[in-house]
């Protein structure tokens, strides 16, 4: 990341909202700033590769499920946040990965300038590419800052996004499985 253009960036947003960049609590912002981005936006330089090439043998074939994953993501749109859980399953075939290594998946997504959309999508194709399941199936519910805090302000409203692959893209039992398991 250029932390300068960062920081310059955030100067000239400052002078155009009408702010003086250079009074006392403003005066660091550009640095604070450009610290935050490293860390939020630290998914740019990530690949699901790295968590997901950790697995272990397996003879279990029986659905996995990791659920209520928190995630914290950025609308690419508005650049304000979005923020949520994760449901993240799959069925192995052979191999099986560290349920962290769900949740580090879904962080390295989410630590991007994102759509929920594409995220949800993303996620469940680093399972299928990385792990080589039978079928994956990823859900996202999220709130969306740039609906409850301007445009719309719909406070409280949810987005809810799914990305079904391999067999649980054709076995609507499984898909309701997997439905019936988040719920509990």
């Amino acid at each position: 990341m250029d932390e300068k253009k960062i920081m310059e960036g955030v100067r000239l947003l400052l002078e155009g909202i009408g702010e003086d960049p250079t009074r006392e609590g403003l005066k660091e912002t550009p640095q604070r700033i450009a610290r935050m981005y490293q860390e939020i936006f630290a998914g740019m330089t990530q690949n699901a590769s790295q968590p997901l090439s950790k697995t272990f043998h397996t003879e279990q074939a029986d659905l996995v499920l990791e659920k209520d994953i928190q995630f914290y993501s950025t609308c690419e749109h508005h650049l304000l946040p979005f923020y949520g859980k994760a449901h993240v399953a799959y069925i192995p075939q052979g191999k099986v990965a560290g349920l962290s290594k769900l949740a580090r998946t879904v962080e390295i997504y989410a630590r991007r300038p994102q759509l929920q959309e594409r995220m949800t999508a993303q996620i469940a194709d680093a399972l299928m590419e990385h792990l080589q399941p039978k079928g994956a199936m990823v859900m996202l519910e999220a709130e969306h800052m740039c609906m409850t805090m301007r445009g719309i302000k719909k406070p409280g409203s949810r987005t809810i996004t799914y990305a079904a692959r391999g067999v649980f893209e054709k076995d609507t039992m499984l898909k309701d499985r997997f439905f019936q398991m988040v719920k509990l």
